[in-house]
C-alpha cells in the first residue's frame, strides 16, 4: 500500500474513532439496521417460497383461483421447465424443431431467447510519474475504472415441460417490470488490448488513468435450458403466464426449489448473526462513547467552574504584583516570564517555579502541566515568606 493510501486509511480511522468512537458506533448502527432490514425481507421471501406450490406445467391450472384476471388474484407458484421461443407455439409446426424465431449468438452460434453483449473498458491504476492522485479517486475508483456499453436483445419465450413437449402445456414468461438477475450463460469472453494514443501519454504522466484493454463479453439464455420460475401465475387470453414478484429475490434461476430454499436459509442465518454482532458492537461502542463524553463534559464543567474561581482570585493579585518586580536574584525568577519572583507552588508535584500570574495562566490550560516535570497539575498555592 502506498504512502498516500496509508494516509487516507489513517484519516478514515481518525474520523471513525472521533468523539471516542461515536462516529464508528453510528456507522455500525446503520449497518446493523440495514442488515436487520435485509434479514426480515429474506426471511419473509423464504416463507413465501416454502409455501408456494410446485407442480408440473401441465397441472398449473389446478393451482390457480377460479378467476385470476390480475396479479392480486394470481397464485404464487414455483415451476420448472425448458426454455423455448414463443414462436414454437405461434409459428408453423416445424418451428419447435428448428427453434424458429430465436436469436443467434455471435460468439458461439447457439440459439437463444436472450442475448446480452457487454464491452468494458479497463483502466490502469498507476498514479503517474508526479504522483498526482486525488484521495477520492481511490474510493470511487470502481466507477471511474470501468466504462461499459451493453446491448440487450430478447424475444418472447415460454417454459415447456421436459420430455412431454409438445404434447404437454406451456407457460409464457413475462419479463416486463422485472429487475431480477437472469440465469445467463457466458459464451464469449475475450480481452482486446487498446492501442496507445498521444492523449494516453498525458493521462499516464498526470496519473488520471488510461485505458489498457477492452473486455468483450456475450451472455445468452440458450434454447432448451432448464430453469425455475418463481412468480405470479395467471391466465391471460386463455394461456398461462408467469410474472415476477418484486418482493422476492428470485424470478428465473438455474436452481431448483429446494436449492433456492437452502440458499435463502443460509442467507437468513448469516444476516441474523451479522445483525446481532453489528448491533451488539454498535451498542457497546455508543455506550462507551456516551459515558466518555459525559465524563469529559463533567470535567469541562468543573474546569470552567475552577477557572471562574481562579479569575476571581486573580483579581486581587495585581495589587501586590509590583512588590515582586524589584531586584530579584536569578535563582528566584519565574521560569516563564523571567520578571517576577517565584511565589506559587503546583499541586501535586510541589515545584515552586512560577509567579502567581503565570501559575494562573498555566492552570487555565486545557491540560495543565508543570513547566518543569510535565506532570499534570490540579491547582497551585501561594507561598508567603515568614
Amino acid at each position: 500500500m502506498s504512502s498516500r493510501d496509508n494516509e487516507t486509511a489513517a484519516a478514515i480511522a481518525r474520523a471513525a474513532t472521533s468523539f471516542d468512537g461515536a462516529v464508528l458506533g453510528i456507522g455500525l448502527a446503520l449497518c446493523a439496521a440495514s442488515t436487520w432490514a435485509k434479514y426480515f425481507a429474506t426471511s419473509h421471501a423464504l416463507r413465501r417460497i416454502r409455501l408456494a406450490p410446485s407442480a408440473p406445467i401441465s397441472d398449473l391450472r389446478s393451482l390457480l383461483p377460479s378467476s385470476s384476471s390480475d396479479d392480486d388474484e394470481a397464485a404464487l407458484i414455483v415451476v420448472r421447465g425448458h426454455v423455448q421461443p414463443r414462436s414454437a407455439v405461434d409459428g408453423p409446426p416445424w418451428a419447435s424443431a428448428k427453434s424458429f424465431g430465436s436469436l443467434v449468438s455471435q460468439g458461439s452460434g447457439e440459439r437463444a431467447v436472450i442475448v446480452k453483449q457487454t464491452q468494458t473498458c479497463l483502466y490502469n491504476e498507476w498514479r503517474g510519474i508526479f504522483g498526482w492522485s486525488f484521495d477520492l479517486h481511490a474510493i470511487f475508483a470502481k466507477s471511474w475504472k470501468e466504462q461499459r456499453t451493453s446491448s440487450f436483445r430478447s424475444v418472447p419465450f415460454i417454459l415447456v415441460e421436459g420430455g412431454r413437449w409438445p404434447r404437454s402445456g406451456y407457460v409464457h414468461v413475462n419479463l416486463d417490470g422485472s429487475d431480477h438477475p437472469l440465469p445467463l450463460t457466458t459464451v464469449y469472453h475475450q480481452l482486446h488490448p487498446i492501442q496507445a494514443t498521444p492523449y494516453t501519454l498525458f493521462q499516464a504522466i498526470f496519473g488520471n488513468g488510461y485505458p489498457v484493454a477492452l473486455l468483450d463479453e456475450e451472455k445468452i439464455l440458450p434454447v432448451g435450458k432448464e430453469i425455475t420460475a418463481v412468480g405470479f401465475c395467471r391466465t391471460r387470453d386463455g394461456a398461462l403466464e408467469v410474472k415476477s414478484c418484486q418482493e422476492l429475490p428470485f424470478f428465473l434461476s438455474e436452481m431448483t426449489k429446494d436449492e433456492i430454499e437452502a440458499e435463502l436459509a443460509t442467507n437468513t442465518a448469516a444476516l441474523l448473526w451479522s445483525g446481532i454482532l453489528l448491533g451488539t458492537l454498535s451498542i457497546g461502542i455508543l455506550g462507551y462513547a456516551i459515558a466518555r463524553n459525559w465524563s469529559r463534559w463533567k470535567e469541562w464543567r468543573e474546569r470552567r467552574k475552577r477557572d471562574r474561581e481562579l479569575r476571581n482570585q486573580a483579581a486581587s493579585v495585581p495589587s501586590g504584583m509590583e512588590e515582586e518586580l524589584g531586584e530579584v536574584p536569578d535563582g528566584e525568577l519565574c521560569v516563564i516570564c523571567l520578571m517576577r519572583r517565584r511565589r506559587s507552588a503546583f499541586i501535586p508535584c510541589g515545584h515552586l517555579v512560577c509567579c502567581p500570574s503565570c501559575a494562573l495562566t498555566v492552570e487555565r490550560d486545557s491540560f495543565p502541566k508543570c513547566p518543569v516535570c510535565r506532570q499534570s497539575i490540579r491547582s497551585s498555592i501561594r507561598i508567603y515568606d515568614s
